[in-house]
Order: C-alpha cells, then structure tokens, then sequence
C-alpha cells in the first residue's frame, strides 16, 4: 500500500470569534499545493481514496487533491487525523482501508511528522513536514505495527 500524507496548505489566521478548526486556506497556500499535486500527479499519484481530519483547511485541501489527482476519490472525514491524535489511532484508520493501492491523508502538524515517524518505525526522527508538502510511505502489509519505507516527500518550494 502506497500512503500519502498531504498536510494541509497555508491557513488564514484564526479569525476574532473562530474555533481553530474553521481556519480556511488562503489563496496563496491554495496554489502552492496545486502545484506540489500537480508533480505528484506526474508521480502516478491517484488515491482511492482520501482521508481528512474535520478541520476546514484539511477537508479543503483534500478536495483540491481530489480535484487535481483524481476526480473519482472518495473523501471519508476521520477524527484520527486531527492535529492531537496519535499516530497509532490514524494507522487504524488507514488499515480500514488495506485494500486499497493508495491512501492519501489530509492533515496536520504534529500528527504528520509524528505518523511519518511511526510508520517508519523511527519514533525519533523529526520531519520537517512544511504546509502543503507530500510524502510517500510504502508499506507491505497492513499488520498491528507497520513497517514502511520511506519513498519521497515532495515540499512546495519544490513544485
């Protein structure tokens, strides 16, 4: 299973009176991820499905992914990707969906740089993991505790 964790592009400033889960991107960060899904098209990129944290500037960047990599995905909202889950409550999301070739995740900081880590079975690896940036993790099965290789990660200033 190919699993792509997509952290979500450049978010307003939480407005006066606004829960921070209602933060929208704003038109610059809607850009550069365009163009960092864009290559990843070009990559072979096209999820199944999609996978995205109930925040608004999550479900907004998971439905440009959709748009630009593959129009037939099914966009399912998960709890497990809110900025305070733990990596281990996402990997039993993702295993919901072993079947699948490809799983894309629309998150959030700390949580991608912290499943990037568990997934890699390297809790001690810290990730840069900018807004809008793409990184693939292959993983050959869907067992407990996976065990997954790191393929690339994409980050804007790179699209």
């Amino acid at each position: 299973m190919q699993i792509y964790l997509l952290r979500h592009g450049i978010a307003e400033d939480a407005p006066l009176g606004k829960r921070d889960a209602e933060r929208a991107l704003t038109l610059d960060g809607k850009k550069k991820l365009r163009g960092v899904l864009r290559r990843a098209k070009e990559a072979g990129v096209s999820p199944h499905i999609i996978l995205s944290s109930p925040y608004l500037r999550a479900l907004e960047t998971a439905e440009i992914a959709r748009s630009v990599l593959a129009p037939h995905a099914q966009i399912v909202r998960c709890q497990a990707l809110v900025p305070s889950a733990r990596p281990e409550e996402a990997w039993a999301e993702i295993r919901l969906h072993r079947d699948e070739t490809q799983v894309m995740c629309s998150s959030h900081e700390p949580l991608c740089s912290f499943l990037a880590s568990y997934l890699l079975r390297s809790p001690s690896l810290e990730i840069d993991f900018k807004k809008g940036a793409l990184l693939r993790v292959d993983v050959e099965s869907a067992a407990a505790h996976p065990r997954g290789i790191l393929r690339w990660m994409l980050a804007p200033k790179l699209a």
